[in-house]
């Protein structure tokens, strides 16, 4: 049974890979071996662990080049390079940034525009999301800062189960800001978001003729040919 081997981009003036050494390209005269299961095999000749790899059908893959002598571990390669760029794939998936949301208000805002504004920071919270609120004064609205004051006051009440005031309201030439952070993490917020995601997708596959006979129900009725 023939060794593996591995192919390695090349480029003119010679071949470059971050990839370790294996099999066959490796150059020395014994290695430190650990076994499939990370057992402690020893010091054994390149040969022989050539030897030990074909009996496996797996690797020798060269896992720490600069110790005297390098050490090497059979393993099925391929398989490990999948595993670790599904594991990969997954850290940058759940991986979480910071990002800050900006509502804009102005101090005499109306009741519907203060609830509609107020939802979209309900939801940036939670998201995991910080929120910056600007209220902007314009012409004689700079004269009544404690307008843009109350109002933040009030909005900080109204979220409060979701976020807290990061950042006390403070005047910044004709606005006024004040940043509420969220009570919950943003890889908190990202897995529930993922759970009731595969809640709805499950439910979904539970009942598929819900949806449809939803859509039935809305369609509406064909009129009768015309004799």
């Amino acid at each position: 049974m023939a060794v593996r081997q591995t192919v390695v981009g090349c480029y003119r003036g010679g071949s470059i890979s971050a990839e370790p050494r294996i099999n066959d390209r490796i150059r020395v005269p014994e290695v430190r071996l650990v076994g499939p299961s990370g057992e402690q095999v020893g010091i054994v000749p390149l040969a022989k662990a050539l030897e030990l790899a074909q009996e496996y059908d797996l690797d020798l893959v060269e896992v720490a080049a600069n110790a005297r002598p390098p050490v090497c571990k059979l393993m099925d390669y391929g398989k490990f390079k999948y595993e670790s760029a599904m594991k990969a794939r997954e850290a940058r998936k759940n991986q979480a940034h910071t990002v800050i949301k900006e509502m804009k208000l102005r101090p005499k805002i109306d009741p519907h525009d203060y609830d509609t504004k107020k939802g979209h920071v309900v939801r940036f919270l939670k998201q995991g999301d910080k929120v910056k609120i600007t209220i902007m004064f314009r012409g004689r609205e700079q004269s009544r800062p404690e307008l843009g004051y109350r109002l933040l006051q009030r909005l900080a009440e109204d979220v409060q189960d979701l976020g807290f005031v990061e950042s006390n309201p403070k005047q910044d030439g004709r606005n006024m800001i004040m940043v509420l952070g969220p009570h919950k993490k943003k890889t908190e917020a990202m897995a529930e978001a993922r759970e009731a995601q595969a809640a709805r997708k499950a439910e979904a596959k539970a009942n598929p003729g819900r949806s449809q006979n939803a859509s039935d129900a809305e369609a509406p009725a064909e009129e009768p040919a015309e004799a």
